[in-house]
């Protein structure tokens, strides 16, 4: 138990630091780089790599771990409506697909599962980061009634944020490991 809560602690800071992030500093940046893309979503979305990073480390406890911070971002942005059945469908789309694309790849018999002494396969990951997008954004445009052109800048920011955010912690591990070694 006392595992799950240390798991459900950093996910959420990360969640809520990869957040900041995409909604505080880049979607400004995006709003005047890209006037013309009318969207509520970000072209690079870092909290959807907390997600898929977080469902291919921790399997179904994810879903778990990734609750709070998903609430609390959805209740920052929507208050009092964050009840709302749209929203409460969002929010269970948001933490419960990670997993379950990855428990399906797994049935279908490509375990991505991290063990130790196996590398990851990054592309492998990238590719299950991508079904996950495509399924999330086509649950949630369903559950908010987007227009066409919200699916294509949800799956865009998706996968740049996925890939972003393992580039980053690829070199943060790797400077990490350097430092030790001295």
């Amino acid at each position: 138990m006392k595992a799950l809560a240390t798991e459900t602690t950093v996910v959420t800071l990360c969640y809520l630091l990869a957040c900041l992030v995409a909604f505080e500093l880049l979607m400004p940046i995006q709003l005047r780089v890209f006037p013309g893309v009318e969207s509520d979503s970000s072209l690079l979305f870092l909290p959807h790599g907390v997600k898929v990073l977080a469902a291919w480390l921790l399997g179904w406890r994810a879903t778990i771990a990734l609750f709070p911070g998903v609430f609390l971002v959805f209740l920052y942005f929507s208050g009092a409506s964050v009840l709302e059945p749209p929203r409460i469908a969002a929010m269970a789309i948001a933490v419960l697909v990670p997993s379950a694309v990855f428990h399906l790849i797994k049935l279908a018999g490509w375990d991505l599962s991290p063990y130790s002494g196996r590398r990851p396969r990054w592309a492998s990951i990238m590719f299950a980061g991508f079904l996950v997008s495509v399924v999330s954004s086509v649950l949630s445009n369903l559950a908010f009634q987007s227009p066409p052109q919200d699916y294509f800048v949800y799956l865009i920011g998706d996968f740049f944020g996925l890939f972003f955010l393992s580039l980053i912690l690829m070199f943060l591990f790797r400077a990490l490991r350097k430092h030790q070694m001295r």
